[in-house]
């Protein structure tokens, strides 16, 4: 049987369906999955969090239009900012406190250091190396946590876009 198979023969010689491991292994580390697990990471949005949306509204009813979610590709990589100014060249990331490690509230989790450590800091350096991207083909990058007030992350970017024009 190979790996790929997805079922197998019971000692009475009838096919039946694999069932999934209790664990599986991402980037070299034994992590264990869960039906419930599973559940809460595809619940986990990569668009239309919440303050994002919120900062997007301020901007919309502030008389601002961009593009949301939209796919710039760099001469080093594909980036998607949260919000793009096109003719501004300015990308706008809302980087979550957890995700991208918030130097005042994200933090470590206890549980499965081994996992979540190296994956926490691989989110760091892919940001530093989108910023490195974009900057090297002529965009302004903006950078706000989702702890910082729509008032001020508004000022931030009408703040960068006055400065453009």
């Amino acid at each position: 049987m190979t790996a790929r198979s997805s079922s197998a023969k019971s000692a009475t010689g009838k096919a039946s369906k694999l069932q999934p491991s209790a664990h599986q292994v991402i980037y070299g580390v034994d992590t264990p999955t869960t039906p419930g697990r599973s559940r809460n990471m595809k619940a986990i949005r990569r668009t239309d969090t919440k303050p994002e949306v919120q900062l997007r509204s301020a901007l919309h009813r502030s008389g601002l239009r961009f593009r949301k979610d939209l796919l710039i590709r760099t001469s080093a990589r594909r980036v998607r900012p949260d919000i793009v100014f096109t003719a501004r060249k300015l990308a706008i990331f809302v980087d979550g406190c957890f995700w991208h490690c918030c130097p005042e509230h994200g933090r470590q989790p206890a549980v499965n250091t081994g996992y979540w450590s190296p994956k926490l800091q691989r989110n760091v350096e892919r940001d530093r190396q989108t910023d490195a991207a974009l900057l090297a083909d002529g965009w302004r990058v903006i950078r706000l946590w989702e702890h910082e007030s729509i008032e001020h992350s508004v000022v931030t970017v009408q703040r960068a876009l006055e400065r453009s024009s």
